[in-house]
């Protein structure tokens, strides 16, 4: 079951789950709108070799945004630290964006349990997109689990900045 934007409220109000900075202004029905962070990735090589390392470009969005440019993949964070022990959140992004040709988590917006943390969006463009940081790019939704919870214990939980697998993670998965 999904949680309503009042039971958002109130479950992240008794400790339940986590959004840190929070504004109630982003409360939505059944989600909460995240905000893109102040800081871009994306790769240096023109060819992504899945069992190497990767190097990845930082940039810093200006005060009058970044024009992300179609044919790379940008990694960025949220602004806020998102998680909970109970519920599992889930990231998509706004539709808006979408229908602009922005998109945002399209391989991984499930979370787990007991990660708590800024989660590193995936975003890519189909055309050249001026993007601005804080401002609002996707909603979160926390959803009931059934059963006995395995609580998440991987590393990507408890980075709060953009990151890549180590290279051995890929590799493992031939």
């Amino acid at each position: 079951m999904i949680l309503t934007g009042p039971e958002i409220v109130r479950q992240r109000d008794r400790g339940a789950l986590t959004i840190e900075p929070f504004t109630y202004s982003q409360v939505n029905p059944v989600s909460y709108n995240y905000r893109l962070g102040p800081v871009l990735r994306t790769h240096r090589a023109d060819v992504i070799d899945t069992h190497a390392a990767q190097e990845l470009e930082e940039c810093v969005i200006p005060d009058g945004g970044m024009v992300l440019e179609p044919g790379r993949v940008y990694l960025g964070t949220t602004v806020e630290e998102i998680g909970s022990p109970v519920f599992v959140p889930s990231l998509i992004g706004r539709s808006s964006l979408g229908r602009l040709g922005v998109f945002l988590q399209f391989s991984a917006d499930l979370g787990q349990i007991g990660a708590c943390h800024r989660w590193t969006l995936e975003i890519k463009v189909v055309q050249p997109t001026r993007v601005y940081a804080g401002m609002t790019a996707g909603q979160v939704t926390f959803w009931s689990a059934v059963g006995s919870p395995l609580a998440y214990t991987g590393r990507f939980g408890r980075l709060n900045e953009a990151t890549l697998p180590p290279p051995g993670l890929l590799a493992a998965a031939r």
